[in-house]
This record gives C-alpha cells, sequence and structure tokens, in this order.
C-alpha cells in the first residue's frame, strides 16, 4: 500500500525527535549534577562576607547558597512575615531589614508557627547574622501575588518589603536565610533559623531512558514497515 512510505518516514521523524529528547535529558542530567556540585562545595565552605553594593548588579542564581556572615544593626521597624511550610508544619519566615553601613541587607531569622507570629523575639540592636545567600523571590508564591498593601506575603521579595516598609537605602537583591542558633531565635527558640532545605530534583536519567525506549521502539517499527516492502497488487 502506499501509505506505508509516508507511515514509514513518519516512524522515522518520530524516532530521531525521541531520541534528540533523549540527548536533550542527558545533557539535562549533566547539567543538574555540576549544580549540585557547585552548591554542595558552596555549603561546605567556610562563611564569606555578604557581597556589597558594588557586586549587587551582578548577583544571581550562581550566588545561591553561598554561605556568608551579614554585620550591621537591625533596622526598627515591623518584620515582615512570609508564609511557609517546612519540616515543623506551616507557619511564616521572620524577614527583618539589617543595616550594614552600605546598605541593607534583609535577613530571614528563621521560622515561627501561626500561634507564634508577631511574639518572637524583636530583632534590635547589633546584628551579625551567619547564613546562606538567597536571591530575592520577586512577585509571590504559586498562584498567590503578594500583597504589600495588605502585609501579606507568599514570598521573600527582597525590594517589595523594603518599599513597604519605607525604607530609602539602597537594599541588596538578596535575602540571607540564618542558621540556627541564638543569632536567630529568641530563649524560647523562635524564630527558628536553618532551616532551608537544599534539594535538587533530578529525574532526568529516568525521562532519558523513557525517550530511548520509545525512540527504539519506533525506529523498530519503522524497520518493519520497511522491511515489509510494497504490496502486491492482486
Amino acid at each position: 500500500m502506499r501509505a506505508r512510505i509516508p507511515l514509514g518516514l513518519g516512524a522515522l521523524l518520530a524516532a530521531a525527535l525521541l531520541a534528540a529528547l533523549g540527548v536533550w535529558q542527558v545533557e539535562r542530567r549533566a547539567w543538574k549534577l555540576a549544580l549540585i556540585a557547585r552548591v554542595d562545595a558552596r555549603l561546605a565552605a567556610e562563611p564569606v562576607p555578604a557581597p556589597g553594593p558594588e557586586r549587587w548588579s551582578a548577583i544571581g542564581a550562581d550566588d545561591a547558597y553561598t554561605r556568608v556572615t551579614v554585620r550591621g544593626r537591625w533596622l526598627p521597624v515591623r518584620s515582615a512575615y512570609a508564609q511557609a511550610v517546612t519540616d515543623l508544619g506551616p507557619g511564616f519566615w521572620v524577614v527583618a531589614p539589617v543595616d550594614t553601613g552600605t546598605g541593607i541587607v534583609m535577613v530571614n531569622r528563621g521560622f515561627v508557627a501561626a500561634a507564634q507570629r508577631g511574639r518572637e523575639r524583636a530583632a534590635s540592636g547589633a546584628a551579625s547574622v551567619a547564613g546562606l545567600l538567597r536571591v530575592s523571590e520577586p512577585g509571590g508564591g504559586f498562584l498567590r501575588r503578594n500583597d504589600p498593601a495588605g502585609d501579606r506575603w507568599y514570598s521573600r521579595d527582597v525590594a517589595a518589603i523594603a518599599r513597604a516598609r519605607g525604607l530609602s537605602r539602597p537594599v541588596a537583591p538578596y535575602f540571607v536565610d540564618a542558621d540556627a542558633g541564638p543569632q536567630g531565635g529568641g530563649p524560647d527558640g523562635w524564630p527558628r533559623g536553618g532551616l532551608t532545605v537544599v534539594r535538587f530534583r533530578n529525574s532526568h536519567l529516568t525521562y532519558a531512558v523513557t525517550w530511548f525506549t520509545l525512540s527504539a521502539m519506533m525506529a523498530y517499527f519503522a524497520w518493519r514497515i520497511i522491511r515489509a516492502g510494497p504490496a502486491r497488487d492482486d
């Protein structure tokens, strides 16, 4: 039948496209493994001073999870509470600004359960915080936009929080997740730092095997069509 020719060609094309998707997943896996290795190296390194204004324009994803220290003074403004879900359950991240002398760095002091919101130890006086650099989270969370006017936060958007608190000094385009310990929490343990989850989903090998398997199946299907040859007329 004449239909065998386009059917065979279509099967070959599908096999090639599926193989290309498999190759792409192999490349993505290599990229993800390199990313995990870089982040693991940052987590194991000694803390460095948090980047100053001269570096802010270059801050990006490659700086995420760098161990840093922030020193300065806590500014006397209300903390922002960004909704969070942690191993301790649902609640809020407590975000407060530190004036470093050259600019402002937002610090995620840690987690509080809903019942502790607003009852945690206030951040005041000198600040010395060690933690992980995290890039700002503009806009909001999944399907939820931040509402600065209503003081409802679903992500740690440092620029929006700074505007909502009337901060006029330059603000770093990142925040710092405080480590566990007295630097973040009061005598009662709230807010509780050190709850940053550093986990990267890596299913690229599974996807690659799936695409290559489908490609092989389509290639076999095309071979069977071509092998059958043209149909004979009666």
